[in-house]
């Protein structure tokens, strides 16, 4: 059949099983915004600024594992997009950006409103498309769903001019599996390797399993926990990967790196063999590599990236391949190998001790208060109130990090939040896109009064679709993990780091329709919980939480330290 390109942008989403657009019109896109108006098979959202669209699209396929789908204007509308979209690209999710152009006869001629998206996002994206004829546009955006979600995820942008959307062409629905000839990414481990691994594995006396978000983004949970459970392993869950393996278990250590746990940092350390599934030994986990590199270990990896494989830390045994399909294997042949190999009990219970002893050291207690609130206290009477079951939305910062070291994630998909570019302001469109996808789910946004305010309009939104997360600002009226590098590294000069001119975040949320809540002591923070995620859980509840303003993330790794090199106190100042 025939049809407009605005048409088939429209069709080829619906045959895509697109349920939600997120977006904001312009004029380049007005006719896509026409056809959308005439449809019923997918839903747009209006969010208030472009960046919110991406990040909404992004938490949408984070809480899915389906591709998430923004579309923005040209010019000022893409640019706006580039740091949702660069927040993706860094933690490897699969979207689809499509972004209006000027019309072909005008690229080039610094037209109103024209970016060159294509030179503008290369950096940040997967791939990226300017579609310059009607005829490829359906193939197009089918070929950009296809790379977003296989091999490694992540962002694909699709440029459309304005009079490719008005020009017509014949549109055909898909069928089968997309073929290119230029990208095939291997899915399946090669066996030879994957039977080193497992012996190895099997005859290690201080074996440790390192998970990051690859695992989640595969679906690979179940395999994980019973390899780590069949094999009675330490096993930890970088910042993407939380939820993957369950944080009740015994056999969980915490997070590592560096806001990681004292165990979880010394194992990683002292381990002499190392599995890791899905993670990719970024700076903020092991640290300085020289440091790393000193104890001397066998080191496993699996990934579906190649180019991630020895890219810090070099590893005797990898596995290309995706991670659930590699454990499937992994698993197949650690249960045959069992059959013919002893392993060492005596060690693995000398190892279980160490790892005791060094659990003894509680790194994660603080310090309670009558008088004033600590963060820690907020997130853990969080989790004991949702139970450990919301999902749980993060901005950066301190309040990031208490979140991922005291609520309690036991399943996959449950915790949303920027992790390789450290965006803040994603808390907020994150917790829109993820009720967007669990309409009916408890919901909470963990933020400081620092990220809140730099998408602080999609409260309007929120009003809009009647969307109802929970907002927990523990509001220390600094800027706190910058104001704790500062006490750390810059002789406690407070540059630029306190937030003297703050909103009343009450009033101003009443002003958008929703709930305001301030709580200033610690005895009113669980009822104030209570009766947001009980008596108002159909509306938006701001819960400004005045805590501590001199507290710290704990443990904590310098930069260019070395994971045993750990901060775990003032006192250690």
């Amino acid at each position: 059949m025939e049809l407009t390109g605005a048409e088939i942008v429209v069709r080829a989403l619906a045959d895509e099983g697109v349920e939600h657009v997120f977006g904001y019109p312009g004029g380049s896109v007005l006719y896509i915004y026409d056809e959308i108006f005439k449809q019923d098979r997918f839903k747009h959202i209006l969010v208030r600024h472009e960046q919110a669209a991406v990040h909404a699209a992004d938490a949408y396929s984070r809480v899915s594992n389906r591709v998430g789908v923004a579309l923005v204007t040209s010019g000022p509308g893409v640019t706006n997009a580039v740091t949702g979209i660069a927040t993706a690209y860094m933690d490897s999710i699969p979207m689809v950006v499509l972004t209006g152009q000027v019309p072909t006869s005008a690229i080039g001629q610094d037209a109103f409103q024209e970016a060159d998206t294509v030179g503008i996002t290369r950096p940040c994206v997967k791939h990226n498309f300017l579609v310059k004829d009607v005829k490829d546009l359906a193939d197009v955006i089918r070929k950009a769903f296809y790379i977003a979600r296989t091999g490694r995820p992540g962002p694909v942008l699709v440029d459309i001019p304005k009079d490719i959307t008005i020009a017509r062409g014949k549109y055909t629905p898909p069928t089968g599996e997309i073929k290119m000839r230029s990208y095939s990414p291997v899915v399946k481990g090669h066996q030879g390797q994957i039977k080193k691994a497992v012996q190895l594995l099997l005859q290690a006396e201080r074996p440790m399993i390192y998970t990051g978000g690859g695992v989640i983004l595969s679906d690979a949970a179940p395999e994980l926990t019973k390899l780590v459970q069949m094999l009675d392993m330490p096993c930890t869950n970088t910042l993407m990967g939380l939820g993957a393996f369950p944080a009740d278990d015994r056999r969980f250590v915490g997070m590592p790196g560096m806001h990681g746990t004292y165990e979880a940092n010394m194992a990683m350390q002292h381990c002499d063999v190392l599995v890791a599934i899905g993670a990719r030994f970024d700076d903020r986990v092991i640290g300085n590599p020289k440091h790393f590199a000193q104890n001397a270990r066998k080191i496993v990896h699996i990934d579906i990236d190649p180019s991630s494989i020895s890219k810090r830390v070099k590893v005797d045994v990898p596995i290309v391949g995706d991670v659930k399909d590699v454990l499937v294997d992994f698993l197949a042949q650690v249960e045959a190998s069992l059959k013919e190999t002893r392993r060492n009990p005596e060690q693995i219970a000398g190892w279980w001790k160490q790892i005791g002893a060094w659990r003894e050291r509680e790194c994660l207690k603080y310090k309670s208060s009558n008088d004033v609130i600590k963060p820690q206290f907020v997130i853990e009477k969080l989790c004991e109130i949702t139970r450990g079951e919301a999902f749980v939305t993060s901005d950066v910062g301190q309040h990031q990090m208490w979140a991922a070291q005291y609520y309690r994630f036991n399943k996959p998909r449950r915790w949303v939040n920027s992790g390789g570019l450290g965006t803040m302001g994603v808390g907020l469109p994150y917790a829109m896109g993820v009720q967007m996808m669990h309409p009916d789910a408890d919901i909470a946004v963990i933020t400081g009064e620092g990220s809140i305010q730099m998408n602080i309009q999609e409260l309007s939104t929120c009003q809009q679709y009647h969307l109802s997360p929970k907002i927990l600002c523990l509001n220390n009226r600094y800027l706190g993990m910058v104001r704790q590098w500062q006490q750390i590294d810059y002789g406690s000069r407070y540059a630029e780091s306190y937030m003297d001119s703050l909103p009343d975040f009450v009033k101003l949320v009443e002003a958008y329709g929703h709930v305001g809540m301030r709580i200033e002591s610690p005895r009113d923070v669980e009822g104030a919980l209570r009766e947001a995620f009980t008596t108002h859980k159909k509306r938006l509840v701001f819960l400004d939480i005045i805590t501590d303003r001199t507290e710290n993330v704990w443990p904590m790794v310098k930069a260019g330290k070395g994971l045993t090199e750990m901060l775990l106190g003032s006192e250690d100042l």
